[in-house]
């Protein structure tokens, strides 16, 4: 009597995550995305196969989930159900060429294979092994297609990137490792789905729910922060990381994620906003759904709804904390891109995600997917968060210069929040501008400003007799001179006699402010209808001891009429630029893998004391961890070179970086190069 047996299985690695985009994700499964065939081969014991008289069945399990389908010779297999296809031209083998098909709605996760043979009177069950199932930009059934074959490459498969910091007219590009390919990372992404509280409360249907990108990816933004969970991060803005690491210290999100795993899902210490969101890219890549981290300059958070924050500051141009609001220089979110059914087709695209624990969505620590289009439009009825990601990019600022607790000035600025979104170019390491999918110029915002109504009234008149202005000459460098001047113009016919006080504070990048460093007072005369321009210079020494890593600064004047009291003010924040590590790669048109090659860090100590430091080299795909170098003592304007070795270990286009942490200082020196990497 016939008895088919399963000898063992071919899971053809090689081609089929070859075929799938997948190469490098896993070294423990196959890899496969959704809605795309894949092949294996199955290898028979001591009988072959008969078409008449055995029949196979596999059967796919997803935790208590569980689809069976048999394998056919039908060239007419459903490509939007699972299906199985005998592909060998010789029924009668002992081995047999297999094309599995899965359907492109089918839920994310790592699935069971098995296989059922019956024979005769004779059955037997086969293990054959697990599989990940991703999604599948590539595929245009998928709910994450993406068209175009550079941002696929972009958005799913680039290994590291660009975060933009520092102000609007100084962006500051940061490296970031997103670290798919490094070795567990794929399977800890899939971890933080079986650790959210949705699977804990009810694993078949979260695993079910996995087939839907909007459902996902809230799970996941929830999972990144650690409020609601056992989230990967747990953010940190007090200044003090003593139990844990500076957030400014992570170079990418590798290092995060094997933390997390390897403390049995402990969350790490500390994140900030673009810690999130590059973790959150990481998780969101490797699981197969186009990614890109967004920044948005001079972000608002918007308390009461009313799409006003508001800032103080005191009679000598110190800027107050006395608002619940702020605006941050910076804020750094997510977008994915997905279809919308569950609001409309019109709003599928890109969709804001921010890790970032501000406010509750649902209950819980996350933000959106938000539409960019439904923010544009202002369609704050659509699901997620709209609402406050439209007042991030849209809100006005009221200023006033107070004195014993009443507004002796007040101003509303409408275009300074949200006046940069950029991310990352495609194929690019320059800022592509997005502000104009965020920002419609041709609708005005409806804001309730009935708290300051009447303040304005009496203040257009007083506005127009004088204008003050306040100019930087030129961007600040560490080390050197920051040099700015103010410009009053009398635009009435008797002469003034005014004040002049101009304060600069530090400040960190989430509104924060530290103490002033420097200000100065002049008395100013201007006849009718003069203007005047003041140079001002604040040499290094004032601010080398007070500076910060984001190097931001609050500078801001406040022009006193003696006579009517009549007060103005203009404030610039901006950044001063830390000098750049070189890096030149040695033979660089000749980098191949798994050949030991050389670069040279060039660096130097730009301020007037001595500094030591750590010097840290990393990149994915070429150095296995990190390499690092204590520097000592060097001395005020000297030049360092240092050599490191770096392997290849895949091909591609990677990223050298370099960080000089300064001791007993939160300044970094940072540097990064491209380097392309050939097979042979």
């Amino acid at each position: 009597m016939k008895d088919l047996k399963l000898k063992c299985v071919s899971w053809q690695l090689s081609e089929n995550q070859k075929d799938h985009e997948s190469e490098g994700l896993s070294s423990k499964h196959l890899v496969v995305r959704r809605g795309r065939p894949f092949k294996i081969t199955l290898f028979f014991k001591d009988e072959p196969f008969s078409p008449l008289m055995d029949s196979l069945v596999f059967s796919a399990q997803l935790g208590e989930l569980y689809v069976q389908f048999p394998l056919t010779f039908s060239r007419h297999v459903s490509a939007f159900k699972w299906g199985g296809q005998i592909l060998s031209e010789n029924s009668w083998s002992q081995s047999l060429r297999v094309l599995i098909f899965t359907p492109p709605n089918a839920p994310l996760g790592l699935y069971n294979l098995q296989l059922h043979i019956k024979s005769q009177a004779q059955q037997h069950s086969y293990a054959l092994g697990n599989l990940i199932l991703l999604f599948n930009p590539w595929c245009s059934t998928d709910e994450v297609h993406l068209s175009h074959a550079d941002q696929r490459e972009e958005y799913v498969k680039n290994d590291s990137g660009i975060l933009f910091m520092g102000t609007p007219d100084n962006l500051l590009p940061r490296t970031w490792e997103f670290g798919q390919y490094e070795e567990g990372i794929l399977e800890t992404c899939l971890k933080i789905l079986d650790m959210s509280p949705q699977h804990s409360k009810n694993s078949q249907k979260d695993n079910l729910c996995r087939s839907n990108a909007v459902y996902l990816s809230r799970v996941v933004c929830a999972m990144i922060n650690c409020e609601d969970d056992r989230g990967v991060l747990k953010g940190n803005w007090s200044g003090d990381f003593s139990r844990g690491v500076s957030p400014s210290q992570w170079t990418g999100s590798a290092d995060i994620l094997k933390c997390w795993e390897r403390s049995q899902c402990r969350p790490v210490l500390y994140g900030q906003c673009w810690v999130f969101a590059a973790v959150m890219c990481t998780v969101m890549r490797a699981l197969g759904i186009p990614s890109r981290v967004v920044t948005n300059f001079n972000s608002a958070h918007d308390t009461n709804a009313n799409l006003i924050i508001e800032e103080f500051y005191s009679e000598t141009g110190e800027k107050l904390q006395l608002s619940k609001e702020s605006i941050w220089n910076y804020h750094v979110w997510l977008e994915c891109w997905m279809s919308r059914p569950d609001i409309g087709s019109e709003f599928s695209g890109w969709q804001v995600l921010d890790p970032t624990p501000q406010e509750k969505s649902g209950g819980i620590f996350c933000c959106g997917p938000c539409p960019v289009k439904a923010i544009r439009e202002k369609r704050v009825d659509l699901f997620y968060d709209v609402p406050f990601v439209y007042a991030e990019v849209n809100a006005s600022v009221y200023t006033a210069i107070v004195k014993n607790n009443q507004v002796v000035h007040q101003s509303l600025d409408a275009n300074r929040v949200g006046s940069l979104v950029c991310t990352k170019g495609v194929n690019s390491y320059l800022a592509q501008d997005l502000t104009a999918y965020y920002k419609n110029p041709h609708k005005t915002p409806r804001r309730n400003s009935s708290l300051h109504a009447g303040r304005f009234k009496n203040s257009t008149k007083e506005a127009r007799s004088m204008s003050v202005s306040l100019q930087l000459d030129k961007v600040p460098v560490a080390g050197q001179s920051i040099s700015f001047s103010v410009t009053v113009v009398n635009n009435c016919g008797t002469s003034r006699r005014l004040k002049e006080h101009i304060n600069a504070q530090m400040k960190e990048y989430s509104h924060n402010l530290l103490e002033t460093f420097w200000e100065a007072s002049n008395m100013i005369k201007l006849g009718p209808y003069e203007a005047l321009t003041i140079e001002h210079w604040i040499d290094p020494s004032q601010y080398e001891q007070v500076l910060r890593d984001d190097g931001l600064v609050n500078l801001a004047v406040v022009i006193k009429d003696e006579v009517t009291l009549e007060r103005k003010l203009a404030s610039e924040e901006f950044n001063i630029t830390m000098p750049w590590i070189s890096i030149q790669v040695e033979d660089e048109s000749n980098i191949v893998v798994n050949k030991a090659h050389s670069a040279i860090l060039v660096f130097h100590n730009p301020f007037w004391v001595p500094i030591d430091g750590v010097l840290t080299v990393c990149g994915s795909g070429l150095i296995q961890g990190k390499v690092q170098s204590k520097v000592y003592q060097l001395q005020p304007g000297e030049k360092r070179e240092q050599a490191v070795n770096f392997i290849p270990q895949m091909p591609g286009t990677k990223v050298l970086q370099a960080s000089l942490e300064f001791k007993d200082s939160p300044l970094v020196l940072r540097g990064f190069k491209s380097v392309l990497v050939r097979a042979t």
